[in-house]
């Protein structure tokens, strides 16, 4: 009887020290900052406020959001002002590849590690675009010409040297066998201009997220050689071969994250992944990804930081071969 006794007690003990032990649950007490490191109107701040917006219809917070724009310094003056608020998960920022990109071409002192990786929202794959009357019929063209003459091929980007749009062209020419260092680059200031310029034949190919493609596919004035995707894309997009299909590795996304200042606590994040996996299930959210032609790709924290690595690595050793990487 006393044996049994001791036991219920230490078991109630345990329970009662495991139960105190556990994290208290954590939710927004205040304004919540949705940060973007662009100015009004762009496709990040576009995100942002759909984003917001389905966050305060859907109650999936009780308090009030905000999108705060801070361009400049190629996002550096946003994460400069996000990391201002170590450890309050009021503050975040939707943020793209060139949290990575800026890091390794040495554009920015800050790197994904200097932030708490929150989850990932949607990707946007890259396409390679020519004109309808371009004599590069399928990748397959374009890859023996990467190989055997890639300096001879004009290849339009927006809006940097070093970016995602920069990187597709390579893996592609590396994969290839071609020298990356002889692709002949033009940086645009935005991706019209670098489309007004493929159209007016300033430029062979125009390296570009896949669905600016698709008012120009419909009219029959561009085609699209490969998307840099793992499957085929859906709708528009959906009779254009991937580059894994024509036997090439290559997958390359703008992708949409949020990431936190540094510092959060396990309970924080939780709710953020939580209230985030809600967003992306939404019919609203799941539309204006399809609209703009991106796809769906929900990744809580702990998958996140671990693509962020993968891709940090990916990123660095083929900026490096295009001569653009900052090495330390």
């Amino acid at each position: 009887m006393i044996a049994r006794a001791l036991i219920a007690a230490f078991s109630v003990v345990t329970t009662a020290s495991m139960a105190f032990a556990q994290p208290a649950a954590w939710k927004p007490a205040k304004n919540v900052e949705i940060i973007v490191g662009v100015g009004p109107g762009g496709g990040i701040d576009r995100t942002a406020r759909v984003l917001q917006k389905i966050l305060q219809d859907q109650r999936l917070i009780d308090v009030t959001a905000t999108v705060v724009n801070k361009p400049g310094g190629g996002g550096a003056i946003a994460q400069a002002y996000l990391n201002q608020r170590a450890g309050d998960a009021h503050y975040f920022e939707i943020t793209a590849t060139s949290l990575l990109t800026n890091h390794i071409t040495g554009k920015s002192t800050h790197g994904h590690k200097d932030f708490t990786p929150v989850a990932m929202l949607s990707d946007e794959y890259i396409g390679f675009l020519v004109r309808a009357d371009s004599p590069l019929r399928s990748g397959r063209d374009l890859l023996n010409l990467f190989k055997t003459d890639p300096e001879s091929l004009p290849i339009g980007i927006a809006t940097a040297a070093g970016n995602t749009n920069h990187i597709a062209a390579g893996l592609a020419a590396r994969a290839a066998g071609g020298d990356v260092k002889k692709l002949k680059v033009v940086v645009f200031g935005s991706g019209g201009e670098s489309m007004t310029a493929l159209l007016g034949g300033h430029v062979g190919l125009v390296t570009t997220p896949a669905a600016n493609a698709i008012t120009h596919l419909q009219t029959g004035r561009m085609r699209v050689l490969a998307i840099a995707s793992p499957a085929r894309l859906e709708g528009a997009l959906a009779s254009v071969p991937t580059w894994k299909e024509q036997r090439v590795d290559v997958v390359v996304a703008n992708w949409r994250p949020v990431i936190g200042p540094k510092g959060l606590s396990a309970p924080q994040v939780a709710f953020w992944e939580e209230a985030f996996a809600r967003v992306t299930r939404s019919d609203e959210w799941k539309n204006e990804v399809a609209q703009a032609g991106g796809v769906n790709h929900y990744m809580n924290s702990r998958d996140l930081a671990a693509y962020f690595d993968a891709q940090y690595a990916q990123f660095k050793t083929i900026l490096t071969e295009l001569g653009l990487a900052k090495l330390q």
